[in-house]
């Protein structure tokens, strides 16, 4: 399978262990992840909200390098994909706005280009072909996967069922580890709320923490860059500001399938997280 890829800017800085399992994963089952050359950000999470014509043009560039390559394109970031996915929306419906960007970005998208999230591409290989290359079985490990808002909202762009999604479930189920059932898995951590309303936003995540370890969790697994960072890096500050003691290691789901088919555990970035995750790992014996 040869497929665009476009990581967005957080997987090139704080999101580079997404970027290093993707990778890793996705060479390890046959899947090229073709970068597109001189992409852009998409505009989230400010341009959606400060400029609805930006919000479309800057995906829409993106796009437009993936067709003119003649490959659809594969997102892992949870916020890029859905700013690709409406832009391709927005511009297949409006055609005034698909003239607006095509005079700014000096030529046309004809809307040839499918978007799917990193979940959707690595499923799409079959979960039977998954299944084949499991090595190392994380059997013991309870895990919450955890969609937030982006992949499943609006329910028109959405990666999965809004309601209840379970691309992520049947990934990590393939590894032999135990997904939780639980009530928070496509509800909000706060996003980029944390910088202007700190409190409400650790509320938030406190609320997420609690009901995973409620379901009785010992990971939480994740697709998003933003949801990742506000509960592995924040998890100490919930714990100061309401006095808890989570200590819930945050991984994102190529990390763990990575473990699970025998990748090098150092190649697949766990060295990264703020949550120490070596508790989990050792009683699996990685």
């Amino acid at each position: 399978m040869r497929i665009g890829y476009y990581p967005g800017c957080s997987l090139e800085k704080s999101a580079k262990e997404y970027d290093l399992s993707a990778r890793l994963v996705a060479r390890h089952l046959g899947i090229q992840l073709v970068d597109l050359p001189d992409w852009n950000c998409c505009g989230a999470t400010a341009a959606h909200s400060t400029d609805p014509f930006l919000a479309v043009a800057l995906p829409a560039r993106n796009l437009l390098l993936a067709e003119e390559m003649g490959i659809d394109v594969t997102v892992p970031c949870a916020a890029c994909y859905q700013r690709l996915r409406v832009a391709h929306e927005e511009l297949m419906r409006d055609e005034d706005l698909a003239r607006q960007v095509t005079e700014v970005i000096g030529r046309p998208y004809r809307g040839t280009v499918r978007v799917y999230s990193l979940l959707e591409t690595i499923a799409g290989v079959g979960l039977e072909s998954l299944a084949a290359q499991v090595v190392n079985p994380l059997k013991g490990l309870r895990v919450a996967c955890y969609y937030g808002c982006l992949l499943v909202r609006p329910p028109r762009v959405a990666c999965d069922d809004p309601e209840n999604p379970q691309l992520m479930d049947k990934i990590i189920e393939v590894t032999k580890a135990e997904t939780v059932d639980w009530g928070y898995k496509n509800e909000c951590c706060g996003a980029s709320l944390i910088f202007g309303a700190r409190e409400a936003a650790l509320r938030m995540i406190l609320r997420i923490l609690r009901n995973a370890v409620n379901a009785g969790a010992q990971a939480i697994a994740c697709a998003c860059p933003l949801c990742q960072s506000n509960l592995d890096l924040r998890q100490g500050q919930v714990n100061q500001l309401f006095g808890t003691n989570f200590a819930l290691p945050i991984f994102y789901f190529p990390q763990l399938l990575g473990l699970a088919m025998g990748l090098n555990p150092r190649d697949l970035g766990f060295e990264g997280h703020f949550v120490d995750p070596q508790r989990a790992l050792k009683a699996l014996g990685a």
